[in-house]
């Protein structure tokens, strides 16, 4: 697996605190989910550079099995302007390993694709990981989403 270089940007957003444990993250990803479109949170955040949407995984309290935070929002050009209720978020230069999602939305191929990031060996850094949903991701049978999990060089 080749990792790739990606440059530093700023996301603005809603972000929910959740943890792997008891299953919560199944009931409150999805919720923040909900909350993001239902109150059409990409057309509220100001200085984005396209619709594309990123939901980062970050602030871990150490791995993927203890609390950590969820940002679903938009890149930006500037963190001048955060609305209320919104946050920001700086994504550090660094080394990832991307992992693509295909298939039906509705049938879990997120989830199953972060149970194989879960069992594998890489030396994450567990510092900011990210997926991106892009045009190819917005037909739900047929989706395609990338992952990105930051990972030592």
């Amino acid at each position: 697996m080749e990792t790739q270089k990606i440059e530093a940007f700023d996301v603005v957003g809603i972000s929910i605190r959740t943890t792997n444990k008891n299953q919560q993250a199944a009931k409150d990803i999805p919720a923040l989910w909900e909350r993001f479109i239902s109150e059409s949170i990409t057309e509220k955040i100001p200085n984005k550079i396209s619709d594309d949407v990123y939901c980062i995984y970050t602030e871990y309290e150490s791995d993927h099995t203890q609390p950590y935070t969820v940002i679903l929002g938009c890149k930006v050009k500037s963190l001048e302007d955060i609305p209320k209720g919104m946050v920001s978020k700086k994504i550090a230069t660094t080394e990832y390993q991307k992992f693509t999602a295909k298939g039906n939305l509705r049938e879990g191929i997120i989830y199953d694709k972060w149970l194989e990031i879960w069992n594998t060996d890489l030396n994450r850094k567990f510092t900011s990981d990210f997926e991106i949903y892009k045009e190819k991701s917005m037909n739900p049978n047929g989706a395609e989403v990338d992952i990105f999990i930051a990972v030592e060089n």
